[in-house]
């Protein structure tokens, strides 16, 4: 197969099938049936897999656990064959995979950094040149000459990911391993993959922090049961992956609420430009009809001032009787981080019974905080049926807004802070 030079990784029609078997002696009936008799069935962890991964560019895997991405991760590292298909990959590749992989446990720290590093084909001189730096980036003090098997969940992702950064890797790739980090070291883990990107070197991303793929990820691949959703621009894909969740992804599921918001004689949200990009689900039990956002004055507006009394408001028809639903907003910047907000169950809202036919208007008023700029509203009504969460309508990016400000401080919220000066 011919290699395009500005691909770093190709991967074409792979598939992983597993034989699973009920008992262990059905092993043996198979190993003596010479072909016969099927004493297994099998299981389709991935299914017909394809993408390419461009060289310098950042490339995220999003799915539900068993949707297949420890398996296509471990393929790309050469840790697991593909059942068919082809993997291909363009230079030096170190992976910072599940705990549990990579070291053997009854080596040191040390001796696994070494180890490590031949297996990459650095030599023993280049890595005594970087072990330093590996040491000083994992800060687990005397624990480098301890056995791997007697470090913490921690201090483990702590050296993997201090070798992974410093074998002057082309590809890195980081499964969900950095969520068992303190704060501390995943801020230092972000901040190196800033650097790594900026180097030009390329990163496959898996992880839940939907945050954190739009951040990265130029394009992203969505997995479900082993199947691939596409491929999509990061805040795409994320939008795609929240349907997935709740089993609202495929087209005819969606149907059944699509524009319900035009279904309405209300005025509210006339006052508003609807977004184009709008993303709309839900299995349509209920439809929010209306919503705004209102000012300290009590009036319609697309701006807000900081520090001033606001209300978002929704309005939501029952076509079904449901029990205590929850009602949700929240506000995210242009490019889909989500930055706060709150629905009526975390902050202990008894909604009660509500009948089919009935229309609900919910108002949640706060003082705004946020520092001044443009951001989107998302809006939701859900619930659980029979203890299964359930969307009956979300309307996720559905319009945009304003808050001004004369005064902006660091990050996304205005503390407010008193301050005070004193000469002693």
């Amino acid at each position: 197969m011919s290699f395009n030079n500005n691909i770093a990784i190709s991967v074409k029609k792979i598939s992983k099938r597993y034989q699973i078997y009920e008992k262990p002696v059905d092993r043996l009936k198979q190993s003596l049936s010479f072909g016969g008799k099927k004493y297994y069935r099998e299981f389709n962890a991935l299914n017909d897999i394809s993408f390419d991964v461009k060289q310098g560019q950042t490339f995220g895997i999003v799915g539900q656990n068993g949707s297949g991405k420890s398996t296509l991760l471990q393929m790309l590292a050469d840790t697991l064959t593909p059942t068919e298909g082809e993997v291909i990959v363009n230079g030096r590749v170190a992976a910072l995979l599940e705990l549990g992989s990579g070291f053997n446990p009854e080596y040191t720290g040390r001796e696994n950094v070494y180890l490590n590093g031949s297996i990459l084909g650095v030599s023993k001189e280049e890595m005594d040149l970087r072990f330093a730096e590996i040491e000083q980036f994992a800060d687990i003090g005397d624990f480098i000459d301890q056995p791997v098997k007697t470090y913490s969940s921690g201090m483990y992702v702590r050296l993997a990911f201090a070798v992974a950064i410093n074998v002057d890797a082309d590809i890195l790739i980081v499964d969900e391993a950095l969520a068992v980090g303190d704060m501390i070291f995943q801020m230092k883990c972000y901040k190196k993959i800033d650097e790594f990107k900026k180097q030009g070197r390329t990163i496959l991303l898996v992880t839940h922090d939907l945050g954190s793929v739009i951040k990265y990820c130029d394009n992203v691949l969505v997995l479900n049961q082993g199947q691939s959703l596409g491929i999509y621009p990061a805040k795409e894909a994320v939008d795609l992956y929240k349907k997935v969740v709740v089993n609202l992804h495929k087209p005819q599921e969606v149907q059944d609420c699509k524009n319900i918001i035009d279904d309405t004689n209300e005025k509210w949200k006339e006052f508003y430009r609807i977004n184009d990009d709008l993303l709309e689900y839900g299995n349509g039990d209920a439809g929010i009809i209306d919503f705004g956002i209102f000012d300290e004055t009590d009036q319609l507006t697309s701006t807000i001032t900081k520090g001033s009394i606001c209300s978002i408001r929704l309005k939501v028809r029952f076509n079904k009787s449901i029990q205590s639903p929850i009602f949700a907003f929240t506000i995210k910047d242009l490019k889909g981080t989500e930055i706060t907000g709150t629905n009526t169950m975390v902050d202990n809202i008894f909604t009660g019974d509500i009948l089919a036919g009935q229309i609900i208007e919910i108002n949640f008023e706060f003082k705004m905080n946020l520092q001044g700029a443009n951001y989107l509203l998302a809006l939701g009504c859900t619930g659980f049926d029979k203890g299964e969460f359930v969307v009956y309508h979300r309307l996720y990016d559905v319009v945009a807004f304003q808050v001004i400000s004369s005064k902006n401080t660091v990050g996304y919220f205005d503390l407010n802070a008193n301050i005070e000066m004193t000469t002693k």
